[in-house]
């Protein structure tokens, strides 16, 4: 008998939950939900290319292999209903709820993530009278949860940008950087913030012993490694255009005094690694 279900709620969830479960049997729910959040994150960030792609897509292929054509095509019916039901509600954590409604967070690490309504207060408290204005003087602002879990902070905070009196376009004024140290934990907010356009990434890796780091001050040319994830909005015109504007100014910054040798500049996201010393990033904290 698999386990209870708590809390499950509308016809999305409801309708993943029922396709997850014709899936078990050689396999347990936690393992194809494992299988279907980490192939799902891979799907999106090989839309975009990049340096690690055969690497992700040979994962994604080894844990294809367990499941027919048949099987397959569930998956895929289990990630539009995702996509469809954060369509009928951007306003919620979808793939979190679940996550804890299927009792999956004991099977690994004893996760709690937190509730939705908290994290919307907690947005609706950082989002503070100036934000506005400090997007209005600087252009766009970064904001970094260094405890991501499935990325309830920052999608509240996404959603909270879109509320009237704030009616904030953060597709084009926030950049969204994410960190979590469990793998599915930062597969689930790939996936939600790639939904919901949130330009970003997220890096899966301990915040603590190795917190997030980028080249310029406000975290738009990260460190690039395989544990960063970048969001598909990342690569928008507007933000390709930013991170342009930063390596000048850094290679401007790095430039030795006449008769010194130069400092290399730092290479964009998916080329070689650069020489110089990386800094912390300089997001807005939300909490």
């Amino acid at each position: 008998m698999g386990k209870a279900i708590r809390r499950v709620r509308g016809d999305g969830q409801k309708a993943i939950v029922k396709l997850l479960d014709g899936l078990t049997g050689r396999y347990s729910r936690w393992e194809v939900w494992q299988d279907f959040i980490i192939m799902s994150a891979i799907s999106i960030a090989n839309t975009v290319g990049g340096p690690h792609k055969d690497t992700r897509e040979k994962e994604y292929l080894t844990r294809a292999r367990k499941y027919t054509k048949q099987e397959i095509e569930v998956f895929s019916q289990m990630l539009y209903e995702v996509v469809a039901d954060l369509e009928r509600n951007p306003d919620q954590d979808m793939l979190g709820e679940l996550f804890m409604s299927l009792d999956l967070a004991n099977e690994w690490r004893g996760q709690f993530f937190t509730p939705y309504s908290v994290c919307r207060a907690m947005a609706a408290m950082s989002y503070g009278e100036d934000f506005k204005a400090k997007v209005e003087k600087q252009g766009w602002v970064s904001v970094n949860d260094p405890a991501c879990g499935a990325g309830a902070l920052l999608i509240a905070f996404a959603n909270e940008c879109r509320r009237p009196g704030h009616d904030l376009n953060y597709q084009t004024s926030v950049l969204f950087v994410a960190q979590d140290i469990d793998f599915l934990a930062g597969c689930m907010c790939y996936i939600q913030l790639s939904l919901m356009g949130c330009p970003g990434y997220v890096v899966i890796d301990d915040s603590l012993a190795r917190p997030a780091t980028s080249w310029d001050a406000h975290g738009l040319i990260p460190k690039d490694g395989p544990n960063i994830w970048y969001t598909p909005m990342y690569f928008r015109d507007v933000w390709h255009w930013r991170r342009i504007w930063a390596q000048m100014d850094l290679l401007f910054r790095t430039a030795a005094p006449k008769g010194q040798a130069e400092v290399p500049a730092p290479e964009p996201p998916g080329t070689v690694e650069a020489t110089i010393s990386e800094t912390k990033t300089g997001q807005l904290t939300l909490f």
